[in-house]
């Protein structure tokens, strides 16, 4: 029954990558059709974000009240909404509107998630969780380059996976009968402690891990957001063959997440995350040096292979270095930030991107990456006292 349980979980994290990934692949479709600058994207972002850092805040409260199933169902039924609504769209303001419940339902859902299985589940097991993740952020713009393919038709794209993520939110509901078998065997753990924001930063540690979260989830949403406008405006090639290369860095993601859950039960979850940032740098060097398309995608698929395992090891690390009682409030915090990150930093690139032009991203993530580094190298010394990082 457990096993089965942990199949649901990932299928429900696909749900949580689909929605991510989409605005980023639709965007070079999108704003020439509303005649909009290519920096509004980061508005849309905005939105998103806000939801997801509201719910994020507020989810160990929600999730102790309502439990983890309760917030899965929700969740999945209210992002498969707001993708319905996306299809429907006219206007910059309609994108806005939708775009906030889009968020919401990806906050809680991400912590309880997330916080599930750091407890229950092993390091490998957290890994896959993640590569799943990758699964939905990669299948969303190649669904989506399908589309734009056909006459550039993005609300095509929007409605397929609409009917995905409805989907999805269907067999979440049908999975509550075996969440309550396993919760069962559950009884008589300790419960969860809520904290406040000011006991979670006073904590040892969690200011140099909100760090990583922060700068590492602001790499990743650069390259989400945006990558697929670098390749059709720094590397003049269409929108669909833009949304189908960046594909290459979602499946890169994917597979980083994949290879960490392999190798989990070998190497501390430190080690990955430093391994993957060694990835990383090699990839900003080839996409700060190289100026064709070929070397470009490569860049940008080694970013999403090294990124990848920092995440859910981060995550993974929490309960084992502040402790399972307060891990879900701080892993709820951490959410928070790493949206707020999400948000803010695709905005920050967009006026880059408006004023400079979008082929100085590789610099941007460059200072990303110098930032994330320091963040893991502060973490260490100040938690290498635990064994486990």
């Amino acid at each position: 029954m457990t096993v089965l349980l942990l199949a649901i979980i990932y299928i429900a994290y696909i749900s949580l990558g689909i929605p991510d990934s989409l605005l980023g692949a639709a965007w070079p479709a999108i704003y020439p059709e509303f005649n909009l600058p290519v920096s509004y994207a980061s508005y849309v972002t905005i939105f998103i974000s806000l939801g997801t850092i509201i719910s994020s805040f507020f989810s160990a409260r929600i999730i102790n009240r309502l439990g983890t199933v309760k917030i899965t169902v929700l969740s999945t039924f209210l992002t498969a909404a707001a993708l319905l609504g996306f299809s429907f769209s006219q206007n910059m303001l309609w994108l806005c509107v939708c775009a906030f419940p889009l968020g919401l339902g990806a906050g809680s859902i991400d912590t309880a998630l997330n916080n599930y299985v750091a407890l229950h589940c092993k390091a490998n097991h957290m890994n896959f969780l993640h590569c799943f993740y990758g699964v939905g952020v990669a299948l969303s713009p190649y669904l989506m380059s399908l589309a734009l393919n056909d006459n550039s038709n993005w609300r095509q794209g929007y409605r397929t996976m609409f009917f995905l993520q409805i989907s999805i939110a269907v067999l979440m509901v049908f999975s509550i009968p075996v969440w309550k078998k396993v919760g069962e065997k559950s009884a008589g753990e300790t419960p969860p402690k809520t904290l406040t924001t000011i006991e979670i930063l006073k904590t040892k540690g969690t200011k140099a891990a909100f760090g990583v979260f922060i700068f590492s989830c602001g790499i990743e949403a650069v390259c989400t957001v945006w990558g697929s406008t670098f390749f059709v405006e720094a590397k003049n090639i269409s929108p669909d063959e833009g949304a189908k290369l960046i594909v290459l860095y979602f499946v890169g993601l994917t597979l980083g997440r994949f290879i960490s859950g392999l190798i989990a039960n070998k190497l501390s979850s430190y080690k990955i995350i430093l391994i993957g940032c060694s990835i990383i740098f090699t990839a900003i060097v080839i996409l700060m040096l190289s100026s064709s398309v070929l070397f470009a995608a490569l860049g940008l698929f080694l970013i999403g292979f090294g990124i990848g395992p920092v995440f859910p090891n981060m995550t993974h690390l929490t309960p084992q270095t502040f402790g399972k009682d307060v891990s879900q409030s701080i892993i709820g915090l951490q959410m928070a930030l790493a949206y707020v990150s999400i948000m803010v930093t695709p905005l920050i690139f967009g006026q880059v991107a408006q004023h400079f032009g979008v082929k100085y991203m590789p610099l941007f993530i460059f200072v990303l990456f110098i930032i994330l580094s320091v963040s893991i190298i502060s973490l260490k010394k100040v938690v290498s006292s635990s064994e486990n990082i």
